[in-house]
């Protein structure tokens, strides 16, 4: 430490990410903050403890996606630390961004119901955003910009003092933000067209039990709007990340 004070370097920003189930990680927004040299860890919820961790620690913690409900800690009891994990994260007003299942937590950490949707929603579509989505992030996220991936059962009530910031035809709910500090996202703007076959063969039951959902309208739908999400998906997490504080870092000497 004594000698990154006399060089003058700052320390690498790091990214905790909580993860569900294997192949739903990072994807596009582990390129964003690898770019802006943060150091980035994994804690996958039921086998790692998450009840020890410091809550206030990282820069930057993330809740990915995964199955289950954020409802069903009776099932699995992990859940219970990790809701007081992001419930003390808000509280503090530490950045904090949720994804599918992620958000369905931060909305439940802050008091808002979590409950099965009219129907599932799995595959690409577009969003609709409201005023202050247009003018945040999510603009990159627009209808004419980008679809972007859904895939969920559940969704959730807009949480006291969030604001709303995007929706769908089957979910009123899609998107929130609440200061600077916390953006939820129902939706997967991290998703990497590569990667979608880890998706169809680990979500294989969830697929066959959605009408009209099939593996290969999946992939087809993945070769035709993937390659836009990934450049707009990025966008918004920056801008996400620039708004909590969490811009790249600048070298002295680039500085001069």
């Amino acid at each position: 430490m004594a000698k990154a004070a006399k060089s003058g370097k700052r320390a690498a920003p790091s990214a905790l990410a909580i993860r569900h189930v294997a192949f739903e990680d990072l994807g596009s927004l582990g390129r964003v903050l690898r770019a802006r040299g943060f150091k980035i860890g994994y804690r996958d919820a039921g086998l790692h403890g998450l009840g020890a961790l410091d809550a206030l620690k990282p820069d930057l913690l993330v809740v990915l996606g995964g199955p289950i409900g954020a409802y069903e800690e009776n099932i699995y009891p992990f859940l219970r630390d990790e809701l007081r994990l992001i419930e003390r994260r808000l509280a503090a007003k530490r950045p904090v961004l949720g994804i599918c299942l992620g958000a369905q937590l931060m909305a439940r950490a802050l008091g808002a119901r979590v409950y099965p949707g009219p129907r599932k929603e799995i595959g690409w579509a577009p969003l609709c955003l409201t005023a202050e989505g247009a003018r945040g992030p999510l603009k990159h996220l627009a209808p004419d910009k980008t679809r972007v991936l859904h895939w969920h059962g559940d969704t959730f009530d807009l949480p006291q003092g969030a604001v709303p910031l995007a929706s769908t035809e089957i979910c009123a709910n899609q998107a929130f933000g609440l200061g600077k500090h916390a953006l939820a996202l129902q939706f997967h703007a991290e998703a990497v067209g590569k990667n979608i076959e880890r998706w169809l063969i680990g979500h294989a039951c969830e697929i066959a039990a959605a009408p009209g959902v099939t593996p290969e309208s999946l992939r087809n739908q993945t070769a035709r709007f993937a390659p836009a999400l990934e450049i707009q998906g990025p966008k918004c997490f920056a801008g996400f990340l620039d708004a909590a504080g969490l811009k790249p870092q600048v070298s002295a000497r680039r500085k001069k």
